[in-house]
């Protein structure tokens, strides 16, 4: 992957903090490789070169900064806005395929070879599929080490490494210290003893780039919860959720520079692909500048009439009175700065979720979809009872359960039996035109489910849900064009948000408006 280097180095000098994730700054006199933000002393332009990931640092002998962490920095935006054969098998590995099939799944799970996709990964980002798995069971073991009182051998294997020794040598050999000092380290920065996590809880930060519109992502979450599988309470968003080797429970709450994730983990091992499931399910890798210049900027070409809003309803509040309306501002609309496509944890949970809630309202959507994981969903111990039910229990006994139309009764468990018998697979490494084939071939899945699931399973940036009803409404509001928006690509799935956004306020400013029915297009 091609970087301009005058355009890293001019990041580097600046020590802007958007570009840490999207490259890595290897420096050839010291051995290390940084963040673009370390706030080090910026070194001579001979003296480094840039890298598109970690793992290519690593593979090149470098080791990380312990001063800027640069394992921890937002993952990078291409990941999502790349559709290309190593994009798709970055997202995957996050996901810890390797870990749990080796190479092997992972190249049957994209279609290619063993050795085409190896030729690939390391022509394109600088490492094969195995170097990019180690940095990220590094990054693993340095988030346990770090932050938890476990035992090495215990790390070591919940971080996915074959054998003790292999894991003192990586992370020696990565960070440059052994793991025992590193722990000690940690804790001396800290001033504080790491909290314990022999039950499977640990509390990490997940960093994400400013700025971030953290209302949007709160009324997101909050809007759409499911009793039984998950709550609202006290600001914070906590799920229950299946894992590649067990469940998990995930408490999450923004806080002003991160996003605090308090996790249970029924089995350790867990750990990377959760966190990289949370970050896909809030956007966090995004890159906020780079979409708002580009929705920014065409926004001001077109003049947009006054609009009365007060923001989105506050996600804890209680409904508004009607005989009360809530004091109204007047403000010139704009596109809010930092807005997120939310994402998801499960495919198949996502598609059948989507289409319970087709042509209902959202509070009615929950209640069917409560009801359903009530009778089916599996028992779990923990703050949440249940998990979504797996798509073979919904493909077997759906119909006991389910009400309303026949026909969409017939197509949700039609679906959940082509999940379950392995005709349809939902995962990250779909192509988005190969997905949507797929999608528009199942019946009673229309375009905008089609097009809905996509954008939130992928994480595709640039699909407009022009046909959705509050969409239309939105772009209504803001004296949009919906005809015309070639202007916005690739960022039309963060114009669909905004548009959204722009339609929920004008009807939490108009209680009676926010109250009437909505059909054909809905927040799913």
């Amino acid at each position: 992957m091609a970087l301009d280097f005058e355009r890293c180095y001019r990041a580097v000098s600046t020590r802007d903090s958007r570009f840490d994730g999207q490259f890595f700054t290897a420096v050839r006199t010291t051995g290390i490789y940084c963040r673009p933000s370390c706030p080090a002393i910026t070194p001579k332009p001979t003296n480094v070169s840039f890298l598109p990931t970690a793992a290519a640092a690593q593979q090149a002998g470098y080791r990380a900064c312990r001063r800027c962490l640069p394992d921890a920095a937002p993952g990078s935006p291409l990941w999502n806005t790349r559709a290309d054969l190593a994009a798709r098998a970055m997202r995957l590995i996050g996901d810890g395929v390797i870990e749990r099939g080796g190479v092997p799944a992972l190249a049957a799970t994209l279609g290619y070879s063993q050795r085409q996709l190896t030729r690939v990964l390391t022509t394109e980002l600088g490492a094969g599929p195995l170097a990019l798995a180690r940095a990220h069971r590094a990054h693993t073991a340095r988030l346990l080490i770090q932050t938890t009182d476990m035992p090495m051998s215990d790390i070591a294997f919940a971080a996915g490494f074959a054998s003790i020794r292999q894991f003192n040598d990586t992370v020696r050999e990565v960070f440059a210290v052994s793991p025992t000092v590193m722990r000690t380290e940690a804790h001396q920065r800290a001033r504080r003893d790491a909290v314990p996590a022999a039950n499977g809880a640990l509390t990490l930060r997940l960093p994400f780039r400013e700025p971030l519109d953290r209302a949007w992502l709160e009324w997101f979450l909050s809007a759409h919860v499911t009793p039984g599988m998950e709550s609202w309470e006290d600001r914070a968003y906590t799920r229950a959720l299946r894992t590649p080797n067990g469940h998990a429970t995930a408490r999450l709450s923004f806080q002003r520079d991160h996003v605090r994730a308090e996790l249970a983990l029924h089995d350790m091992r867990d750990l990377a692909p959760t966190v990289a499931r949370l970050r896909h399910l809030l956007d966090l890798d995004a890159d906020p500048v780079g979409i708002d210049e580009v929705l920014g900027a065409r926004t001001l070409e077109t003049p947009v009439p006054e609009l009365a809003v007060d923001g989105l309803p506050d996600a804890g509040a209680a409904p508004a009175d009607e005989s009360e309306p809530p004091p109204i501002r007047t403000v010139r609309p704009q596109f809010s700065p930092g807005i997120r496509v939310p994402g998801c944890l499960d495919g198949p949970e996502l598609l059948l979720r989507t289409m319970i809630g087709q042509q209902i309202s959202v509070s009615a959507a929950a209640t069917h979809t409560a009801r359903l994981v009530q009778a089916l969903g599996e028992p779990i111990e923990g703050p949440l009872p249940r998990l979504f039910p797996n798509p073979d229990v919904i493909a077997e006994r759906g119909a006991e359960v389910l009400t309303g139309p026949a026909k969409r009764i017939r197509s949700i468990v039609g679906v959940a039996a082509a999940l379950a018998g392995g005709d349809l697979h939902l995962h990250q490494g779909r192509t988005a035109a190969e997905l949507r084939r797929d999608l528009l071939a199942l019946d009673g899945v229309g375009p905008w489910t089609a097009d809905y699931v996509t954008m939130r399973l992928l994480a595709d940036p640039d699909i407009l849900l022009g046909t959705d009803l509050v969409v239309r409404q939105g772009a209504t509001l803001l004296g949009l064009d919906l005809t015309d928006t070639a202007g916005y690509s690739p960022w039309r799935s963060y114009l669909s948000m905004h548009l959204w956004k722009a339609a929920l306020a004008d009807r939490a400013a108009t209680p009676r408006k926010a109250n009437s029915p909505k059909k054909n297009g809905r927040i799913s």
